[in-house]
């Protein structure tokens, strides 16, 4: 079977230790990689934490770690300034590339300054990493202690994910970009197909998007659920490289140079023709319209001329944040701006998405545009999109926001509401004091479609067992028959935040707020069997390791949140995949409307990769050497503890 660009990129990143010989990685495995760089942010301090907790010493490899400083970079306080100088302080030490507040949004800066190639890994502890797709990188983000075990090891593992093909064809309308599609995206497949995959984008279609529009798509890939969201590396690209390296070799940092662009180009990846994915999408270009999202819902989308109709009154405007605060954006704004006012009563914040960014404007004369509206300039960082500094939502406020989430509370208070549009939304919206656009457009219905592909089935796969890990388990499954079940339901989140909770404790909470009977039914050595998507929600740790406090061996679920199968995995509680499984015994148990049934006793073979139940078997994916390792070793920081002796 052929391979995707993500699973190509995911084996040429791959520890080879976690290889058989000439392996090729496809999804669902588990491998450990060794990622181009990783980029940490204001998060950088309570990596240094977890870098010392796991007994580190030395940066492996001081060039792969990258700090940029951006999200509470409004907050002068002796506290906050002395956080920073830590940081600073620790990359000097250790030889770390490190980049101050005002530089720009940390993301932007990866891109900027040519840490992030065509065809390579490099994460970040941030989940709008996926931003590096649009260079045609795998961009995606890992926890904080994930980001420790690459400092201290320069590797970190993970599970391949499924791969989503999404076909764009024609060409966008005029006054239409790419926020607009990917708001488009996120609106009509607004019913989790995409879910913990990684998005590869095809097609005609995206030689019309430039780079700043494509930065924009691969961010928001974040919003409609995916891991990564990676588009190819053509001619566009290309021609945007080559000026890159002009401007990082003027700069004094040539990362790379033209000469690297082209051989890049010459031996660049693309996926094999059989190669398969999960699911397959697509839309017509010329059918989308711009859109606006909200309130509080990034996948409920409204037509500009429904809304306009609406005349939903504002109090705020933003142009800011990682997904649309470039030079295009802020020119457009500056287009439907000039000779014009911000309406009274209306704030409008403008940031750009880097201090080079905002030069250019400045250069061009975009800026002042703004200004001379009545923009008001906050430094190049996050700031209001994450609810931080100066412009953050007030009880009862309304905005519109060209940022990339409008959840409830994100933006400031619980009680406002906040829209998301395209810049040239936000700043007609501006001036006009009402959601509105600066054009119409006649409300069209997007032509789409949808196919899925049922994932070949790997059962009879064998698998090597390690020294310490067990062939086979045996137990009760104890049927969990529902989808969805999210942490707030497997631990509660009022002992959350308690340090003092005991290990007791812990396993009496454990599934307390989904089923109050869970604990009079569950037993020691049970194995959970749960539908799809189990452990959505937040990501607290406490969701994985309150069941291994309960005594339960595992969770075998349809599908898992993949934050919730990290954080299982890197406390060394073990977690598999089976859809048949599941389906076969909610058929047969699920029907009385119990949250908790007690299910037939079952065998887990990992070595054939097969469960037994009353004489049928079931498949999984392999568990790999990368998995069972970090199950032996109770976690990924014990591990890295016994990698570094």
């Amino acid at each position: 079977m052929g391979q995707t660009l993500v699973e190509k990129i995911a084996t040429r990143y791959a520890d080879p230790g976690s290889l058989k010989p000439r392996q090729r990685v496809y999804a669902g495995d588990f491998i450990n990689i060794r990622p181009k760089h990783i980029m940490t942010h204001d998060n950088t301090s309570a990596v240094m934490n977890k870098f010392k907790t796991i007994g580190a010493t030395k940066i492996h490899d001081p060039r792969q770690p990258v700090f940029a400083i951006d999200h509470d970079i409004q907050n002068t306080t002796p506290e906050n300034l002395g956080k920073y100088a830590r940081i600073e302080a620790f990359a000097r030490e250790h030889g770390i590339d490190f980049y101050p507040a005002g530089t720009g949004i940390c993301h932007q800066v990866m891109v900027e300054q040519g840490y992030v190639i065509p065809g390579s890994l490099v994460v970040g502890s941030d989940s709008h990493s996926n931003l590096y797709g649009a260079v045609n990188c795998l961009g995606t983000p890992v926890v904080r202690t994930d980001a420790a075990c690459i400092w201290a090891t320069g590797q970190t593992w993970w599970q391949v994910p499924p791969v989503a093909k999404v076909t764009l064809t024609g060409e966008l309308l005029p006054g239409v970009i790419g926020k607009d599609v990917i708001i488009a995206l996120c609106g009509l497949f607004n019913h989790d197909e995409v879910l913990n995959m990684t998005v590869e984008f095809h097609g005609d279609g995206i030689a019309c998007l430039t780079m700043d529009q494509r930065l924009s798509i691969a961010n928001m890939t974040t919003e409609w659920g995916a891991l990564a969201g990676v588009l190819p590396f053509d001619t566009v690209l290309r021609d945007y490289l080559h000026g890159r390296a002009e401007y990082l070799s003027r700069s004094g940092t040539p990362r790379y140079t033209r000469e690297d662009v082209d051989r890049w180009w010459n031996n660049r990846l693309e996926p094999d023709p059989d190669a398969h994915y999960a699911v397959e999408l697509t839309l017509d270009l010329p059918t989308v319209i711009p859109h606006v999202s909200g309130p509080d819902h990034v996948k409920v989308m409204h037509t500009l001329g429904a809304i306009e109709k609406r005349r939903i009154k504002i109090n705020k405007a933003y142009l800011l944040s990682c997904v649309n605060a470039r030079l295009e954006d802020l020119a457009e704004a500056a287009r439907i701006l000039q000779g014009r006012k911000v309406a009274q009563g209306v704030e409008f914040y403008v940031a750009a998405a880097s201090a080079q960014v905002q030069e250019e404007a400045q250069q061009l004369g975009h800026w002042q545009t703004l200004i001379d509206a009545g923009a008001i300039v906050l430094p190049s960082g996050c700031g209001p999109c994450i609810g931080l500094g100066r412009g953050t939502l007030e009880p009862g406020e309304v905005c519109i926001s060209s940022t990339n989430r409008n959840f409830k509370g994100r933006m400031g208070s619980r009680e406002a509401q906040a829209y998301l549009g395209s810049p040239a939304i936000v700043a007609a919206s501006a001036a006009a004091g009402y959601i509105c656009g600066p054009q119409p457009f006649d409300d069209t219905e997007p032509r789409f479609s949808i196919t899925v592909h049922e994932r070949p089935d790997r059962m009879g796969e064998s698998s090597e067992i390690i020294d310490g890990f067990a062939s086979s388990i045996t137990g009760r499954a104890l049927l969990l028959p529902v989808d969805n079940l999210n942490t707030d339901g497997i631990y509660s989140s009022k002992l959350t935040y308690r340090d003092d909770v005991t290990a007791a404790e812990m396993a009496a909470a454990a599934m307390a707020n989904y089923d109050p009977r869970f604990n009079e039914i569950a037993q020691e050595g049970d194995m959970i069997v749960a539908g799809r998507n189990f452990g959505t929600g937040s990501s607290r740790e406490q969701a994985a390791t309150c069941l291994a406090a309960r005594g339960i061996r595992c969770v075998i679920a349809a599908s898992f949140s993949q934050t919730y199968k990290r954080n299982a995995f890197n406390n060394g509680f073990l977690v598999l995949e089976s859809v048949s499984l599941y389906d076969g015994l909610r058929e047969r148990f699920g029907d009385g409307n119990q949250p908790t049934v007690p299910g037939p006793t079952i065998t887990i073979d990992f070595a054939a990769s097969q469960i037994g139940v009353e004489g049928k078997s079931f498949g999984f994916s392999p568990l790999s050497r990368v998995a069972q390792e970090l199950i032996v070793a109770g976690g990924a920081e014990n591990l890295v503890k016994q990698r570094l002796g």
